[in-house]
């Protein structure tokens, strides 16, 4: 069936308002969510609502709390998220980044003691709406090996940029491996297969099942350039931020154990450097370029098409997800009553 944007919002926030999450927090929670569905990031929108339950059944997830800044400087600050909802501490982290950014040019805001966040470009839009450049990238708990090993120790650690623009949404949400696992639960949970070339089973065999895939590891996308852009980022969101690296970071994936990866967020204020509205029309003449060569998308383009689509004909929402939100539903006490379009 397919829901309407509206509808979406309307199942997280009462699910979660019985769980006693605070409305500043559930808001954000079911924006980042349905932002994630719009764009067509199907694996990181409602499918995966039902982690963030079980999170908060656990106690993985904090609904109350505050966040802890433990470091700063007029361009910097490191955050404790106390594991409190990630997509709450990841926005106040980006907040705080741009509000920096607006005094010194620059601001940097790392995070630990988080939890899974959505999708990274809602972060790096949330700059490009204050007319800035907007760079997110986290690491996640192993999914994929080293180039030439078999065990995963490295994260999808996944890399958003966005860009303000006059006439264009620019903006780049990846994965850099050549799969978000997301996807690889998300085909398990359909009963679907995944395409070749992208993961291997425990003992390094090619695989298009997801289940073993998930057991196994995933490749990083481009060979051993993904992999050296993972291995980076890996250690931007760990060890710079107090947050746990390789085979020690849990908890984006399993909602049972406490979430140790880290977070960075940067906001950078075009208009230190150069007039911000000639900032704007170089970008708009460049992608006119890009264009020009050919039946040509940029980074963006797509994301947009979506969220168009998206807004007019809803989200889909398959037989065992549906499924799933009326049990939680059940469990609570609620009658969500889902309406499809």
């Amino acid at each position: 069936m397919r829901i309407s944007a509206e509808e979406e919002v309307r199942i997280i926030k009462e699910i979660l308002t019985a769980m006693e999450v605070p409305e500043e927090v559930s808001e954000i929670v079911a924006d980042v969510t349905l932002d994630a569905d719009l764009k067509g990031f199907s694996s990181h929108g409602i499918g995966r609502f039902p982690q963030y339950v079980e999170g908060l059944r656990c106690g993985t997830i904090k609904p109350h709390g505050d966040i802890t800044i433990e470091r700063e400087t007029p361009s910097t600050a490191l955050i404790n998220g106390n594991h409190m909802f990630g997509h709450f501490v990841a926005c106040r982290a980006m907040e705080l980044a741009i509000e920096k950014a607006r005094d010194t040019g620059v601001g940097l805001v790392g995070v630990h003691d988080s939890n899974h966040f959505g999708v990274a470009g809602y972060y790096s839009d949330m700059a490009v709406m204050n007319d800035m450049i907007g760079v997110v990238i986290a690491n996640t708990e192993p999914a994929v090996a080293p180039i030439g090993g078999k065990t995963p120790i490295l994260g999808t650690n996944p890399v958003a940029i966005g860009i303000p623009s006059n006439r264009h949404y620019v903006s780049v949400d990846m994965a850099t491996s050549a799969s978000a696992r997301g996807k690889l639960l998300e085909a398990a949970r359909k009963g679907e297969s995944i395409p070749e070339n992208i993961a291997m089973d425990a003992d390094g065999n090619p695989t298009t099942d997801p289940e073993l895939a998930l057991k196994g590891s995933i490749l990083p996308f481009g060979g051993h350039k993904g992999y050296a852009l993972s291995f980076m980022i890996e250690i931007l969101a760990g060890p710079l931020v107090g947050a746990a690296f390789g085979a020690a970071v849990k908890g984006t994936a399993n909602p049972r154990e406490m979430c140790t990866k880290g977070d960075l967020m940067m906001a950078i204020d075009p208009s230190k450097m150069v007039d911000l509205q000639e900032f704007k029309s170089s970008v708009d003449e460049f992608i006119e370029e890009v264009k020009s060569s050919g039946d040509v998308l940029i980074p963006g383009d797509i994301e947009a098409m979506n969220i168009k689509r998206g807004r007019e004909e809803g989200i889909e929402v398959d037989e065992k997800l549906l499924q799933r939100l009326n049990e939680i539903s059940d469990e609570l006490g609620l009658d969500l009553k889902i309406k499809g379009l």
